[in-house]
């Protein structure tokens, strides 16, 4: 699947274009036999469906995608039905959940950022770029990206996993944290670590990034070394961290998110090292 980001929509808008619709922290999906799919602008006339705030926002295998939220509309049956986005990661194609990610941040970015924060104007859309405008004291809102760093730590054969409070479930990552003012990506990866397990890395190593819309991440990833220290959880944050060896990995993340991919990364070149 194809996605074009875009903002700038003229003509009518066609019965096949795609509509991301949200209740709160839900998105509208239509189900039919097990299978679930976003639904179309006809989906939205033949139930009479009127989302505020609806902005398009790019084409997805050539159709157009537009967001939008429900506030006190009741949702018919008919097929559609709202779901956690969450809910939809190993049910729905990968590039679909990350559209749906996109949509889910720009709809929070527009619902949160209707006033200006300088002198509470209503903001207006900017005409040549995806931000908000004021049009009284000419202040600027792009929407928001919070940067991360996210880390896979090796010992030998081993790598470090941990379980979040946050997590659901019972499953096991590598360790994440957000960049903080003034901190390079590299004192944010040593920063992140040593609070969270009490342990000091070497040679962090660049492996890639991930854009996360949950709501409003970038991901960038990277390899590390252990270098010195004992594990010791930060109990706030971590109930359990410890290494674990290729074939001995607890319940792991998703294949959708760079998490997986970094451990993935591990299973395929560490089961040789002995």
């Amino acid at each position: 699947m194809n996605f074009i980001r875009d903002f700038n929509f003229t003509g009518r808008m066609p019965e096949t274009s795609l509509w991301f619709i949200f209740k709160g922290q839900r998105i509208l999906v239509r189900e039919n036999e097990g299978r679930i799919s976003i639904p179309l602008k006809s989906d939205m006339d033949e139930l009479d469906l009127n989302p505020s705030d609806v902005q398009y926002f790019g084409l997805l295998d050539e159709k157009s995608c537009f967001i939008g939220e429900i506030v006190d509309q009741v949702v018919p049956g008919n097929g559609l039905t709202l779901r956690g986005v969450r809910s939809l990661f190993n049910v729905m194609d990968k590039n679909v959940i990350m559209v749906i990610g996109l949509a889910n941040q720009l709809i929070l970015w527009q619902r949160n950022h209707k006033y200006c924060g300088n002198c509470g104007t209503p903001m207006e859309d900017k005409k040549d770029e995806r931000a908000k405008e004021c049009p009284k004291c000419g202040l600027i809102n792009y929407p928001r990206i919070s940067p991360a760093v996210i880390v896979a730590v090796l010992k030998g054969n081993q790598i470090l996993l941990a379980r979040s409070r946050r997590f659901p479930g019972g499953y096991y990552s590598v360790l994440a944290g957000y960049v903080e003012p003034g901190e390079t990506l590299e004192e944010c990866v040593r920063r992140e670590v040593f609070e969270e397990v009490g342990i000091d890395v070497k040679n962090i190593q660049y492996f890639g990034s991930q854009p996360w819309p949950f709501p409003d991440s970038q991901m960038i990833a990277f390899t590390a070394d252990y270098s010195s220290g004992d594990i010791k959880p930060d109990e706030s944050e971590i109930v359990d961290a410890r290494w674990f060896s290729p074939d001995n990995l607890p319940e792991i993340p998703s294949k959708i998110s760079i998490a997986r991919s970094l451990i993935d990364w591990f299973l395929e070149n560490r089961k040789s090292i002995g």
